[in-house]
Order: C-alpha cells, then structure tokens, then sequence
C-alpha cells in the first residue's frame, strides 16, 4: 500500500498546548473512523508553522478526503518512493 506525506500550513502549530494537539488528533481520528480500514494516520511531525502527516493510502483521493471531513488545510501531497535510513549505509 502506498505511502504519503501530507505537508499542511497550520499559523501557531508549534505552540499548541497539549489539549489543543490532543483535540486536533481526535478529530483526525473521527475522521478515519468514518472513512474505514483502507486509510491509516502513522504519525505527524510539528515544525514551526507546519505539521507534516504520514499516511498510509490506496490513493491521494484518499488523503483529500480524510482532510475534508477533519477540516485539515493540505499544502501539497507527496508519495513517498523510497525511504532510507541509518541502515542504508550498511547495505553492500
């Protein structure tokens, strides 16, 4: 299944207090919860006034509409290629 990376612009995302991370999860979650088992949230990143979200997919149609119903912005959509680690230096 492939994988992507949802970049979204979100002023103050790096100064949200516990509650208000936990709140935006939640409605992530909900969102998922309507949309069945094809879609899965990995884990998102906080950088300044961005947030960037992993995301486990069919499609990027998929991603649209998770963003829809949880009322997300996206910025742009990427899907991941390839993934690389400390372990791809060790491969000989």
């Amino acid at each position: 299944m492939p994988r992507y990376i949802v970049e979204r612009e979100i002023s103050g995302a790096s100064t949200f207090t516990a509650r208000e991370l936990h709140d935006v999860s939640q409605k992530s979650i909900n969102a998922l919860r309507q949309m069945g088992t094809k879609i899965q949230w990995v884990q998102s990143y906080i950088a300044r006034d961005k947030m960037y979200c992993e995301y486990i997919a069919p499609d990027e149609e998929m991603i649209r509409e998770h963003a829809q119903k949880g009322g997300f912005p996206i910025s742009r959509v990427s899907r991941i290629q390839t993934v690389i680690d400390p372990t791809t230096a060790e491969w000989r």
